[in-house]
């Protein structure tokens, strides 16, 4: 093919904006690995969307991203870029996805980078990888939240039992729809119509509560409720009580099957270097912090 001339009656392939760009692998809201379909339309909406949210437009500017090259964010970069090892100074801001900051991450970050503006966005491979944003010092300057609704992006809170649509600060299912949203799983039907409805709305699988402001706040996940006596438990929650603890390196909050209650929340926990903290420290620490929290 390389050496032969091409045919000058060859007719090249009309590709429309709503034909299929990319195949990628996610989880939805089970755990099955399904393939995402995205269009293109799809990916123009949403480096439309970052072009905008970094102001690409104004001046030339490097971004060094940590997550693979697999990973969604693959698609919206170009080049690659080298950092001098230890040298940061010309870092002037961070982007932070994949799971809330905590108010202690955050302000650790802060006393060691004082000049970095730390922004949050939420996303997801089925939204194109993205949803809601964060772009700006005060945006950024409100622990836990995703930011602001990106733009020609419409979202509701929606309770997962009852289908009802929420009012402000309450808690329930992230449901989006826009210009970035896929177009449905690869051959799964079943699973494109318990994500995607009707009207285009998918929904998210995450828990969450938009407060009066519009920002978004992520809870959870749906899936990885505990149900104790009936009660909805987001290990999130635990493992930022956790995490709060001066002795605390990292924690996990996962459900441990009981007949009487449901499901109990088990913690793993891991110490700081030198730590003598007890089981019983951390059960009586945790208790003492969801007393004040029911006060």
């Amino acid at each position: 093919m390389m050496r032969r001339e091409p045919s000058q009656s060859r007719v090249k392939e009309r590709v429309n904006q709503d034909d299929t760009a990319t195949l990628l692998y996610s989880s939805g809201t089970t755990g099955a690995s399904k393939g995402v379909v995205s269009s293109h339309r799809n990916l123009i909406a949403m480096v439309q969307t970052v072009v905008n949210r970094f102001k690409l437009d104004e001046d030339k500017q490097t971004f060094i991203c940590t997550v693979p090259m697999f990973h969604i964010y693959g698609l919206s970069q170009q080049r690659r870029c080298h950092k001098k090892k230890y040298d940061l100074s010309s870092l002037t801001s961070v982007l932070s996805g994949g799971a809330p900051l905590s108010k202690e991450v955050t302000e650790g970050f802060s006393e060691e980078y004082p000049n970095v503006t730390i922004l949050q966005g939420y996303g997801l491979t089925e939204s194109t990888g993205i949803g809601a944003s964060t772009d700006s010092q005060e945006e950024s300057r409100r622990y836990g939240t995703a930011g602001l609704l990106s733009p020609n992006m419409e979202a509701k809170i929606v309770d997962p039992e009852s289908g009802e649509a929420l009012t402000v600060n309450r808690t329930g299912e992230l449901w989006l729809r826009g210009p970035t949203i896929m177009k449905g799983y690869f051959s799964n039907e079943e699973a494109t119509a318990s994500t995607l409805d009707s009207r285009g709305w998918l929904r998210t699988g995450d828990l969450c509560y938009i407060d009066e402001d519009g920002f978004i706040f992520v809870v959870d996940r749906l899936k990885e409720l505990i149900k104790y006596k009936g009660y909805q438990v987001p290990p999130a929650e635990l493992e930022a009580l956790l995490l709060t603890h001066p002795e605390m390196a990292d924690a996990a909050v996962i459900p441990f099957p009981d007949k009487e209650v449901g499901q109990f929340p088990m913690a793993y926990v891991v110490r700081k270097t030198g730590s003598t903290l007890t089981e019983s420290g951390v059960m009586d620490f945790i208790a003492k912090q969801v007393k004040l929290l029911n006060k």
